[in-house]
């Protein structure tokens, strides 16, 4: 098949054309989602401080644990209780389901960065 002939070909082709309300339901559409108002963005400024004494509050916690077993130090009801929450962290999988999260939620940044939507 050469060029000439493709040409030829899709030159037969006949125009298509939209139904008669096709173009003013779709036009209705596009004026009613310029109406809509933004989504309303997520407080990051008022979750900063709650984050950041999470993050606070673990790494004291970690730094305690490093300093402690080195001393040999760690108070009595803290070695049960680590246990305990580690063994229910096993039974529950919870591995699993955070690394699920944390790649359900790096997908649907990236995906939106990608699609040009606000991140």
């Amino acid at each position: 098949m050469t060029q000439d002939d493709l040409d030829r070909i899709l030159s037969n082709e006949p125009q298509i054309l939209a139904s008669s309300g096709f173009v003013d339901a779709v036009m209705d559409s596009v004026r009613r989602q310029a109406t809509v108002p933004p989504p309303i963005p997520f407080p990051w400024k008022r979750a900063l401080p709650g984050i950041s004494a999470v993050a606070f509050t673990l790494a004291v916690l970690v730094i305690f644990l490093i300093r402690g077993s080195a001393n040999q130090s760690l108070p009595p009801n803290l070695v049960p209780t680590l246990t305990s929450l580690l063994e229910t962290w096993k039974t529950f999988s919870a591995t699993w389901v955070v690394l699920a999260l944390l790649l359900s939620f790096a997908s649907l940044k990236l995906s939106m960065r990608l699609a040009g939507g606000k991140t």
